[in-house]
């Protein structure tokens, strides 16, 4: 786990992290559970409901505090493949949080006894909500937690439970119940924790954001607790799970200012497996993953990793289910550019791009430049000349009805054109006018080798209008290009999550006979202008090896490139 510790957030197999808290109530509640939980179902039925290593692990660290007493962590994923055991799993905690001791009550000093430094309390009038956006969503939770504390149950009987087909009541007040309404009814409920359950299903389509949002505004007031179960997501549907993914991302690289963070368990298939079992040299078998990602699962015999072999083998079965459900990949829907896998297995984030010294002029690089004021993002790519390297300098995402921060752009600009070596810098131009023909030319065009239009009637340094049809079919020809060098494994990159989600919003666009890259739909909120940037500067690298002027420049200086 430390090892995975050092990878970019998103391209790590195991999320978890690594070792166990100082300080937890994490313990007294596995022994609450064991003591007090029946197995419902399978070979272990009417057994004392153990945890697994796993689960065991996110119990700790969900119930981790700091000196203070304060919770390390607000809310808590659970992200696993299908038939990981998420539903009993949540069940259990559902019911852990409306009777065990859930709450710090004080700091211990005898670790023999209290071997997490702390002693807990149940809550004072619990009210546990298991939520979704349809009943179906919340039905094999349900089922679990009705199994555990029905009537006859040593629970229901040791709490005087009274157990419901959709809630669960104690005589003190405290309630579990089940909410699959909207974001509006739900509103200011004084829940003590809530489950989210299947939220790669949550979208805007159903109202699934709207309803997170009013379950962490409730909990906010409350101190409550928020746990997510899911599948892995399909990227570009704007679902709860995929954008508490992209949070926890941001979080790991410290891009944010809380103190409480997300605690994110996902373990996912590395990048290079392959659907079958004949594997290349750096490549992993199916079988080989599916033992890796259910590990945890002692259910999951041979005899079912068959079952799920055949499953996937089925040709009319999805390669992109295949990985959601099996792998635990997000991965985007059939007609993407490319999957997130490819585009994963080509990240190095250990590789550094060489900035300018008093003694050295650093390495060679070029840039690309895609632009909007308000309705799309905005993004600046690098490329090294020397080995393709490409690298992420900025990529702006302005909030519903702002605009974007033209001068933190330009000051970017201007930053990278000091730091790096740079030969080209080709930017599209709309929107973007006075910056790209005027601006930027004024301060940086003597420090270019190859200009973006250097020939015609208006040369220009830097402006490169992609509306432009000879620019628009070079663009296409860089696409078709790039996406084979991809799948080629030609070229690394930073793994800068912002870029690599671009990238897995691209969908293919045939025009003029090339496959182009667009996204979903014009309007769609999924944006792809970094990964525009991304094929634009491998673009213009290769422009620029092909160019008179670099060989030129090269041959006078008396050496040659590569």
């Amino acid at each position: 786990m430390e090892a995975e510790a050092r990878l970019a957030p998103a391209e790590r197999t195991i999320t978890m992290p690594s070792g166990v808290p100082e300080y937890t109530l994490g313990y007294e509640c596995l022994a609450w559970m064991e003591e007090n939980l029946r197995q419902p179902n399978g070979p272990r039925a009417g057994q004392p409901f153990t945890p697994t290593i796993g689960q065991a692990r996110f119990i700790l660290w969900f119930y981790a505090v700091d000196e203070q007493g304060r919770w390390l962590h607000n809310r808590g994923v659970r992200r696993l493949a299908k038939g990981s055991g998420k539903s009993p799993f949540a069940a259990a905690m559902a019911l852990l949080e409306l009777l065990g001791p859930v709450r710090v009550k004080q700091f211990e000093d005898d670790r023999n006894k209290w071997p997490g430094g702390v002693s807990g309390m149940p809550v004072s009038m619990p009210l546990v909500q298991i939520a979704a956006t349809s009943e179906r969503q919340t039905a094999n939770t349900m089922r679990m937690v009705r199994a555990m504390a029905n009537k006859r149950s040593p629970l229901c009987k040791k709490y005087n439970l009274d157990p419901g087909k959709t809630y669960i009541e104690t005589p003190e007040g405290g309630k579990l119940e089940q909410i699959t309404s909207s974001a509006g009814t739900a509103e200011g409920a004084e829940a003590s924790f809530m489950i989210g359950d299947e939220t790669e299903h949550w979208t805007p389509g159903n109202g699934g954001p709207d309803l997170m949002d009013t379950l962490i505004q409730n909990g906010a007031k409350t101190g409550a607790r928020v746990l997510q179960t899911e599948n892995a997501y399909q990227p570009g549907e704007s679902s709860v799970a995929e954008s508490t993914f992209d949070s926890w991302v941001q979080q790991q690289e410290g891009k944010t200012r809380s103190t409480q963070t997300i605690l994110y368990d996902a373990v996912v298939a590395p990048a290079n497996v392959v659907l079958h079992d004949t594997p290349a040299e750096g490549e992993m078998s199916l079988t080989e993953a599916l033992r890796f990602v259910y590990a945890d699962c002692v259910w999951v015999n041979e005899e079912k990793i068959d079952a799920m072999r055949n499953q996937i083998w089925n040709p009319a079965y999805p390669e992109s289910r295949a990985r959601r459900f099996f792998l635990n990949q997000p991965n985007a829907a059939e007609g993407a550019w490319v999957t997130l896998q490819e585009w994963t297995a080509l990240a190095d984030p250990d590789v550094e791009v060489q900035k300018r010294t008093e003694d050295n002029d650093g390495d060679e690089v070029v840039l690309f430049f895609d632009g909007s004021k308000s309705k799309d993002h905005t993004a600046l790519i690098g490329c090294r000349v020397s080995d393709g390297h490409v690298f992420t300098l900025g990529v702006w995402e302005p909030a519903a009805g702002e605009i974007i921060d033209a001068e933190s752009v330009d000051t970017t600009v201007n930053k990278a054109m000091k730091d790096y070596n740079v030969l080209a810098f080709y930017a599209d131009v709309r929107e973007w006018e006075s910056y790209t023909k005027n601006l930027w030319p004024s301060r940086y065009k003597d420090d270019l080798i190859l200009w973006a239009v250097r020939g015609g009637k208006l040369p220009q340094a830097i402006a490169w209008d992609m509306r432009n049809g000879t620019h628009n079919y070079m663009f296409g020809q860089a696409t078709e290009l790039c996406l084979s060098e991809i799948r080629d494994g030609e070229f690394t990159h930073d793994g800068d999550w912002r870029l690599s989600r671009h990238v897995g919003n691209c969908r293919i666009k045939e025009s003029r006979g090339l496959e182009m890259v667009k996204k979903e739909s014009p309007g769609s909120p999924n944006k792809i202008d970094a990964a525009v940037c991304m094929i634009g500067a491998r673009m213009v690298r290769r422009l620029l090896l092909e160019s008179d002027e670099y060989k030129d420049r090269n041959k006078k200086g008396g050496w040659a490139f590569l």
